[in-house]
């Protein structure tokens, strides 16, 4: 029985959409998703941003266990090492050398003729061999390339040590029969292949790209890169049911957790369709993560910093020290779980001067109509005030702060809770905001939970002013 293995492509294609874009916190989550599937490797966009890429990268393979995490490399040296640095704490980290080789593309991708394309790929892949023991060589287009020079290409990535070759089809035009045909040809050009692993990646213009990707591993290839939300290329759902269907006639079988597997898919295929309201703080993709955080007072510091990654902070060595002496004091009394754990972050860490100062607040809400807040800061011993309508009392709230800021945030996380019983209770509330891809937390407490919530808000944004002010 042949086991074949899955990449799946959903964060690298999701990268490219400008309208709709994915928060950070649903990039996080279809990744968690993908490995508790128990996909063989999840393949990310190059970096682009390097300061936020870089973090939510390193964030992701912090959390996964099972996949490999697959970053492709610019096309260019100084690359390599920065990606490299984005993923060389992953369990499994893969460097990607993605390189077009139909004449076409290569000379408008490249600019490059053959000879130096060629090049190009022995030291792309040499030096990327130098830091990472996994380095895959992807052939862009390849079913449009003039197969000797494809074959040329191939002989040289495997020499300069890449240890998967996928075979990309690009323009998705060949028929199944025509697929496996042409892999079967580059079996018998090259010999070095298969010393290798054989990778397949096809588009779905014809329809057919699941069928051509199955005929492919028939002719030798042991790995498909496949999306499970996606309308370009083959879905992870549609290869992946043929080998479940028909695995035992073909010989053929998988990893993949076939019976999470529709739930899994369909909850990706709603964080990545859900359609984003412009008008809201608050993201439609993401639920909030169900990991669950148990710490003791016998917890070491190197346990807490543990934590705090996990929670998807990027802390100070100094804020790390104080979040650990205030976890002490707590714990002390009692175990704490994630909530709490999370409000002795927002509660001790980055603790900065208030740019922003709640002066007043003034909410009207009912059953017949739309919310609304009229929220008045000071700032610079200025006020400032702000006016919005929203889908309750707490969105209202949060869009007149960021029309008084004139900057959205994204909102990771939004917690309330009741800290003491009774008519005067007291209610606390954490705000988690995302900036740069890095995370802010703040938390307020009143016994209005609207203006408890007001002010975590107002503690996670003047931490936020105060780094960026500092970086300028």
């Amino acid at each position: 029985m042949k086991t074949i293995t899955f990449t799946d492509i959903t964060l690298r294609e999701e990268a490219h959409r400008i309208d709709n874009a994915l928060s950070f916190k649903e990039k996080i989550e279809i990744a968690k998703q993908l490995d508790k599937l128990q996909v063989d490797a999840i393949e990310f966009a190059p970096l682009q941003d390097e300061k936020t890429d870089t973090l939510l990268i390193k964030t992701i393979a912090s959390l996964v266990h099972n996949s490999t995490v697959a970053l492709p490399i610019a096309l260019n040296p100084q690359s390599i090492e920065t990606s490299w640095e984005a993923i060389k704490n992953a369990t499994h980290p893969r460097l990607v050398v993605n390189v077009p080789v139909s004449p076409i593309q290569m000379a408008y991708t490249c600019q490059k003729k053959a000879p130096a394309v060629l090049e190009m790929i022995s030291s792309l892949i040499s030096a990327a061999k130098k830091l990472c023991p996994e380095v895959e060589f992807s052939a862009e287009d390849a079913a449009r390339s003039e197969e000797d020079f494809l074959s040329l290409a191939i002989q040289a990535a495997i020499e300069a040590g890449a240890t998967i070759i996928s075979i990309c089809d690009t323009a998705g035009a060949m028929m199944p029969d025509e697929f496996k045909a042409f892999i079967e040809r580059l079996y018998e050009q090259i010999p070095s292949l298969k010393k290798v692993t054989l990778s397949v990646q096809c588009s779905d213009t014809l329809h057919v790209a699941a069928a051509c990707s199955i005929q492919a591993v028939q002719a030798g290839a042991t790995n498909i890169k496949a999306a499970a939300s996606s309308a370009s290329y083959a879905t992870l759902f549609a290869a992946a049911n043929i080998i479940r269907h028909r695995g035992d006639m073909l010989g053929l079988r998988c990893n993949l957790k076939f019976t999470e597997m529709q739930r899994i898919i369909r909850q990706i295929n709603w964080i990545t369709q859900t359609r984003r309201a412009q008008s809201t703080p608050f993201e439609n993709g993401a639920n909030n993560s169900n990991l669950q955080i148990s710490l003791d007072k016998n917890d070491s510091l190197e346990t807490i910093i543990k934590a705090t990654h996990q929670l998807g902070y990027d802390l100070s060595e100094e804020d790390n020290i104080k979040v650990y002496e205030a976890f002490c004091n707590v714990a002390s009394k009692k175990n704490i779980g994630t909530k709490e754990f999370d409000a002795i972050i927002a509660s001790t860490a980055l603790q900065v001067p208030s740019t922003y100062k709640l002066i007043s607040y003034v909410i009207n809400s009912g059953n017949v109509i739309n919310a609304s807040a009229n929220i008045q800061l000071e700032r610079n011993g200025q006020p400032i005030s702000g006016i919005c309508t929203g889908d309750g009392p707490i969105d209202a709230s949060f869009i007149a702060i960021e029309q008084i800021v004139g900057h959205h945030y994204e909102l990771d996380d939004f917690q309330i809770q009741a800290v003491t019983e009774g008519r005067e209770a007291m209610g606390s509330a954490l705000v988690r905001l995302r900036s740069n891809g890095r995370l802010y937390s703040g938390n307020g407490t009143s016994t209005d939970i609207i203006g408890a919530s007001i002010k975590a808000y107002l503690n996670a944004l003047n931490k936020i002013v105060y780094e960026e002010e500092i970086v300028e």
